[in-house]
């Protein structure tokens, strides 16, 4: 087990939020299903991060696991 989350991918990926729906999404960087949560972590000692859409529209998330505004991205992944 380790605290450091798999790089899923250095740059983020753009998904079409719906407003009030809630996402889990994946911490670990191992899902199948990236950037959502599939049930990877098991074990790892990861956990999803369950977030809220609060506007519909399309939003920029994280696959490097490193941002600091988890889910979004803040180009962490420039520096990983």
């Amino acid at each position: 087990m380790t605290n450091t989350p798999t790089i899923a991918a250095k740059e983020p990926i753009v998904v079409e939020l719906t407003e009030g729906k809630n996402y889990f999404f994946c911490t670990c960087g191992n899902s199948k299903k990236q950037p959502f949560c599939d049930g990877a972590h098991k074990d790892t000692g990861f956990e999803p991060h369950k977030f809220t859409a609060e506007k519909n529209g399309k939003a920029w998330l994280c696959q490097c696991k490193h941002s600091g505004k988890i889910p979004f991205c803040d180009g962490t992944h420039s520096k990983v």
